[in-house]
């Protein structure tokens, strides 16, 4: 079956209302019915809790605090790197902007402009960029960390469809990631190797209940349907590399851009490949 094929019935799914109600099972507190099910979810995908801080399963009351939980103590050791890989999963693509062009998948590529929600003016600081896409699967660590440090400068959150996006979903759904809801973090940096701007997108999908931030919580929901913005040039919000910024509950995609000239990918990057959070992602052009 083609891959275009087998994403028409998530045309037609109700996807709002199944992630509404995933949203508010997983935000519940039902006892040994919450218990079980996390239980279940770890046998089924193979979720590590020797890496959890707190491994104990019954322990946790809502599957979201299963979901998000931290990791112990020495758990992701950061690489000598000028940029880190900011989350566990598995690389769904990566490389050059061509001009404003991001490559999804064969046959499918994307703006960077349609991604962070139709500014051109933000879009141009990324032609012929760079751009890592990474995908978060069920059973990964779903806390997002800082690739490097930043300035925090602005969030918007763009509404839009809420298809899956495993690998199946982005070889068929065209502009899958400018189509999905979104959370477009624009932050700046200036240390002594990396200077300039850079975005890190965090991706809704289906089931996906909310993504938040460190520094204002979950964004979503509420869903009100229309862009909201919110900038925060008035405040001093700085984010050190490896520090944790935001987290998915119930997985989903990241999508970073950064600058032309500013990123050197670490050779050993190939798409698909399994990641861990804190490995190198590469150097600065210097």
């Amino acid at each position: 079956m083609s891959d275009r094929l087998a994403v028409i019935p998530q045309y037609l799914l109700p996807k709002q209302a199944l992630t509404a109600l995933a949203g508010k099972f997983a935000g519940a507190e039902a006892g040994s019915l919450t218990t079980a099910f996390i239980r279940w979810f770890v046998g089924r995908y193979g979720v590590n809790m020797s890496e959890a801080a707190n491994p104990d399963i019954a322990s946790y009351k809502r599957f979201n605090d299963f979901f998000t939980r931290p990791l112990r103590e020495g758990a992701r050791p950061l690489a000598e790197a000028d940029y880190l890989c900011p989350v566990d999963g598995a690389i769904s693509q990566f490389g050059p902007i061509e001009r404003d062009q991001i490559f999804q998948a064969k046959g499918h590529s994307y703006s960077t402009a349609a991604l962070v929600g139709g500014d051109r003016e933000l879009a141009a600081k990324f032609e012929n960029g760079s751009f890592a896409t990474l995908y978060l699967s069920p059973r990964d660590y779903h806390r997002i960390h800082m690739p490097c440090d930043g300035r925090l400068t602005r969030m918007i959150h763009v509404p839009g469809a809420l298809f899956s996006v495993n690998p199946t979903t982005a070889r068929g759904v065209p502009g899958l990631f400018a189509r999905n809801e979104r959370v477009v973090c624009v932050f700046e940096t200036d240390s002594t190797q990396i200077r300039g701007p850079f975005v890190l997108t965090l991706v809704g999908a289906t089931i996906v209940g909310s993504m938040a931030t460190v520094w204002h919580g979950v964004v979503n929901p509420p869903r009100p349907g229309v862009l909201r913005e919110w900038r925060y040039d008035d405040q001093n919000i700085v984010l050190k590399k490896g520090e944790e910024m935001g987290r998915f509950l119930l997985g989903s995609t990241v999508v970073m851009l950064f600058p032309k000239d500013t990123l050197s990918f670490n050779p050993a990057w190939q798409p698909a490949r399994p990641l861990r959070m804190g490995e190198a992602m590469g150097g600065a052009l210097r």
